[in-house]
């Protein structure tokens, strides 16, 4: 029963065997006498299978011309990756943080402080606007007509106002009531005389 079991260098020669991926060699004879044998458990055998380095091929070398290139290649798209994302990393962490160096030839503009001068009584007199031109109508009355009564006006036609005989006109001044007067003629010519003078909230537009 004894002679039946597997010693330690049968097991290792089957296990370069494996390795090698020959055919089965025959079992070292061993002209020494033989010591008694220990017999290995499935629990052994299973450990030094494991501990064996595995039997898959290894790729084939590439040819002498093609490693270096291959090699270089590699190494320079990752020296490329690696660079660009450096340069990406910098590009955010200087929006992040305001850099304080211009370029040459470029200062910051310095924006001097704002400053104005008191009113002068002075100058701020009626002269300022004397040359202003306004438009001024004298207005005798107002009403209101139909457009079939606008249509049916003809020479010789007589149009009633709202104001009655001897009452004062308005003087407007660029629209706007500013006085109110009689009516005079001078040379042949209409003018108006001012008797009332309207201010404040009393000046009607």
């Amino acid at each position: 029963m004894a002679d039946d079991q597997i010693n330690q260098d049968e097991i290792e020669a089957l296990l370069a065997q494996a390795k090698a991926g020959g055919a089965p060699a025959p079992p070292p004879k061993d002209d020494k006498p033989k010591e008694e044998e220990v017999p290995l458990d499935q629990s052994e055998i299973e450990r030094l299978i494991s501990q064996a380095p595995s039997s898959e091929p290894s790729p084939p070398p590439p040819s002498p011309g093609q490693p270096a290139a291959a090699s270089s290649g590699a190494s320079s798209m990752a020296s490329d990756v690696e660079l660009l994302l450096n340069k990406a990393e910098e590009a955010i962490a200087s929006i992040d943080s305001p850099s304080t160096e211009l370029p040459a030839g470029m200062r910051p503009f310095a924006l001097d402080d704002l400053g104005g001068s008191h009113a002068s009584t002075e100058a701020a007199t009626l002269e300022l606007v004397r040359d202003v031109q306004l438009d001024l109508k004298i207005e005798l009355g107002r009403t209101h007509m139909h457009l079939e009564d606008v249509l049916r006006l003809k020479s010789g036609a007589v149009v009633p106002l709202d104001k009655l005989a001897g009452d004062p006109v308005d003087v407007l001044v660029n629209g706007r009531l500013i006085a109110r007067g009689e009516v005079l003629v001078l040379n042949d010519n209409f003018c108006v005389r001012v008797t009332e003078l309207v201010v404040g909230d009393s000046a009607v537009a």
